[in-house]
């Protein structure tokens, strides 16, 4: 019986087709499959947290994952960052686009998924139209003249415990409930961005792009703070706003 590790990863998702391994395609799981492979000399399968979509990057992305190996677990992060260092080729100090944070040895019965209680996601919009964010942020025409006050009017009627199926995009993984707690909104604002913080017990797929699309209308005054009230109330996605594009989330830190 090996060690049960979990590790927590950040990345850049700009050049990866989603988290979840998959078939001729470029996957965060894949990488760091592959990577761990090449250092226990035996296929390693990891469980992570959150499956997050093309294009969406991580801050504090967690896995777990049975370790057979004799390469000490404090070792673990260090070997395996030379190793993505070009694009999981092995190019020592070169700067790739996945980190391992941390690895360290947990209970047998940890799960990087079933042990979650709660999760941050970011959300970055650029106010600047600087191209080299582009990938970064989502750059929405006028973003700098929204209207920070009326997005929170309307993101205190998100908070709390809610249906929150009008916020839910068709194509994830069947729910049994689409019930979550949302314990806090936070809308801040500096020179360069406009930036959405959320918290809760768990989310619905693509549940935290759509939740800015709506405050990113209500901002714009598209939509009065109070009609968020009203989409989620009707349980209709239609009555949402538009779902945002990837390039501005953020897996921000997972809770156990």
């Amino acid at each position: 019986m090996g060690q049960n590790v979990l590790i927590k990863i950040e990345y850049d998702g700009t050049n990866f087709s989603g988290w979840q391994i998959q078939p001729d395609a470029r996957t965060v799981q894949g990488e760091i499959e592959h990577v761990l492979k090449y250092i226990a000399g035996e296929d390693v399968h990891i469980h992570g947290t959150s499956r997050t979509d093309s294009g969406v990057h991580a801050l504090g992305q967690c896995a777990t994952f049975d370790w057979n190996c004799n390469m000490p677990v404090e070792k673990l992060a260090e070997v395996m960052n030379r190793r993505f260092g070009a694009g999981g080729e092995g190019r020592s100090g070169a700067p790739g686009d996945i980190r391992i944070i941390s690895a360290e040895v947990v209970p047998a019965d940890f799960h990087a998924r079933y042990s979650c209680k709660g999760k941050t996601y970011r959300y970055i919009i650029d106010k600047t139209g600087d191209i080299f964010r582009r990938n970064q942020a989502l750059q929405y025409p006028g973003a700098e003249e929204l209207d920070i006050e009326a997005m929170r009017k309307a993101a205190e009627h998100i908070v709390g415990t809610h249906d929150f199926k009008c916020f839910e995009t068709a194509g994830g993984t069947p729910r049994e409930t689409t019930v979550r707690t949302i314990s806090s909104l936070e809308i801040t604002e500096d020179a360069e961005s406009v930036i959405i913080e959320v918290t809760g017990d768990g989310f619905l797929y693509n549940m935290v792009r759509i939740i800015t699309g709506t405050l990113i209308e209500a901002g714009a005054g598209k939509r009065t703070p109070e009609s968020v009230r009203d989409a989620i109330e009707s349980k209709d996605r239609s009555k949402a706003g538009f779902t945002a594009a990837p390039q501005g989330l953020y897996l921000k830190e997972i809770y156990f």
